[in-house]
């Protein structure tokens, strides 16, 4: 699901869920769940689950913190069957993964979505896929093809565009961003559209830091009549580590309200989303779960956790 890749056909693939979709990160924990099971909860057993969920690419901080809590919870409640560790388990997961609020912003005139990151996790992808979603809901959108150091970036999103019943907007190659999702903008209010998604460069071929443009672009739009309610940070799941690093990166110059994870279905690598919302505290909004429209999902906690186990 890179940005390269176009939209696919109108066909409906099986119904996107957690369960029927992560196989492949679910495999992690197979061999951890085979081994309690067995044996029973002893000194070993702690140190698969830790080795489980830094396969998992959960990260050495966030795995400490789950054992620390984990362990603290099963010796108060005695609990010595592997099936009452596995249930404390998940519950532990879950509890770390909640609490957030998944609503993407809609309070502005109009309201603007700005997606972040490097080149190829699928932000032109993201953006086609959540202004479908949003048409089948009701609601029109602009989309502002604000990369304009990639020529197929902006013919990508004018597909998606079209596939959506969305308006495009786009600028002459290599123009400045900022100005492209400014016109978006205007034009949205001037035609009472009420949001705005706009794509984001990954990489510049000028001498400019992206960091500073992404945040340019930040002040651009808020200088018109829109509202930025939403920055929205693009991951590949699948990168892992090298994920949660990216995201440190534009934590550091963006101010983020969430995460998308593409290519959760597979990837094995699930503990990622831990990672994010433990070390940095920003949610992880939708997660992509195959290749149609419909396969970009809100992120449900619980679901999530009960699709490694089971």
């Amino acid at each position: 699901m890179g940005d390269e890749q176009a939209p696919e056909s109108e066909e409906e693939a099986e119904s996107a869920s957690f369960r029927n979709r992560l196989a492949t990160a679910r495999g992690t924990f197979s061999g951890f769940l085979a081994s309690v099971v067995s044996r029973g909860v002893d000194d070993a057993t702690w140190e698969e689950l830790e080795e489980a969920l830094i396969l998992a690419d959960a990260g050495v901080g966030t795995t400490a913190a789950l054992l620390d809590r984990l362990k603290e919870q099963a010796k108060a409640e005695k609990v010595a069957s592997p099936e009452e560790l596995v249930v404390l388990l998940k519950a532990q997961m879950a509890q770390s993964l909640e609490g957030y609020d998944l609503e993407l912003g809609t309070d502005g005139n109009p309201a603007v979505w700005l997606f972040v990151g490097v080149n190829g996790v699928g932000k032109t992808t993201t953006i086609g896929k959540l202004a479908a979603r949003e048409a089948q809901s009701g609601c029109k959108a602009v989309l502002a093809a604000g990369d304009t150091f990639r020529a197929a970036a902006a013919e990508q999103l004018g597909q998606w565009a079209d596939r959506a019943g969305a308006e495009l907007v786009r600028g002459a190659e290599g123009a400045d961003p900022s100005s492209v999702v400014f016109d978006a903008i205007e034009h949205a209010s001037a035609t009472g559209v009420p949001l705005v998604m706009a794509d984001t460069a990954g990489r510049l071929h000028t001498r400019t830091n992206l960091m500073e443009e992404l945040s340019k672009i930040h002040r651009v739009a808020g200088k018109g009549p829109g509202t930025v309610t939403e920055v929205l940070l693009v991951i590949d799941a699948s990168t892992g580590q090298n994920g949660l690093a990216q995201a440190r990166r534009f934590t550091e110059s963006a101010e983020l309200t969430g995460v998308v994870l593409t290519k959760l279905d597979g990837s094995a690598k699930g503990g990622i989303v831990m990672a994010v919302q433990e070390e940095l505290g920003i949610p992880v909004k939708l997660v992509g779960l195959g290749e149609e429209v419909g396969d970009l999902v809100t992120f449900d906690a619980h679901e999530f956790v009960e699709a490694l186990f089971s």
